[in-house]
């Protein structure tokens, strides 16, 4: 027999919105479950049962920004920790891109709720995204995400000679990370000294941690692609709109 599950995650699940926007949906009655509402928090429906949310819910959300930032070296991608400024900072009007073509004109409630959809670290830099949309926070950095992300990786190898043929291979396909198997990567030579990685996952500091695997020190580390987003020429520090139409 079906469990019932709770509605917020049923909503999730259907990719209606986030857990979160579930809940508030919830409370200001915008849910129905067979065309009743329910207003109730906690509560447990079927997952044959037919969920609906109200028209002010869909405009609600339709309000909802998400933002692309060029993220420096010293910015954290969250909240500020040990003296370091989050890249939340930077989104100001001086910062946002000239050419940016987004008709959407920038207010400072924007920056409520304003979380990062995967993480870059302190010392990494490019394609950082921000949104207020838990559709799109679930789609990049979800359990069952399959969003590729792109980064270019200077390293140095720390053994004599250069890195031979069966450790690249093994960066590919063959490395475990936290005692899992990582997924297949694609990682290849851009030039002598740096390489381009392709992921389809994001374990904290993966790309530092597999290249140590095998001997590489990385220098340098830039995304400049999620999914069908590039990073473009987009200038560090300064961040534009996701345009109607664009889809990572």
């Amino acid at each position: 027999m079906t469990e019932p599950l709770r509605l917020s995650k049923r909503m999730s699940e259907l990719g209606l919105c986030s857990r979160r926007e579930a809940d508030e949906w919830i409370e200001r009655g915008w849910v129905r479950v067979d065309g009743k509402v329910v207003s109730e928090l906690g509560t447990k429906i079927l997952p044959s049962q037919r969920v609906t949310v109200e028209r002010q819910a869909a405009a609600e959300q339709s309000k909802r920004v998400t933002i692309l930032i060029n993220k420096p070296m010293g910015y954290v991608s969250g909240q500020a920790e040990d003296g370091y400024k989050p890249a939340v900072a930077l989104i100001k009007a001086e910062n946002r891109w000239k050419e940016d073509k987004s008709p959407a004109q920038f207010h400072p409630t924007q920056l409520r709720s304003l979380v990062p959809a995967g993480r870059l670290d302190i010392d990494s830099v490019g394609l950082l995204v921000l949104t207020q949309d838990g559709r799109i926070a679930k789609h990049l950095i979800g359990e069952t995400t399959s969003v590729e992300k792109e980064y270019l990786v200077r390293v140095q190898y720390i053994k004599p000679g250069k890195l031979p043929e069966s450790e690249l291979k093994r960066l590919n396909h063959g490395l475990i990370l936290d005692g899992k198997k990582l997924l297949p990567a694609q990682v290849k030579w851009q030039n002598e000294d740096q390489l381009s990685f392709i992921l389809r996952e994001g374990k904290k500091r993966q790309i530092r941690r597999m290249c140590d695997i095998v001997g590489l020190k990385v220098v340098g580390l830039k995304r400049v692609r999620i999914g069908r987003v590039k990073l473009g020429d987009l200038p560090v520090g300064e961040w534009r709109y996701l345009n109607e139409g664009e889809e990572f």
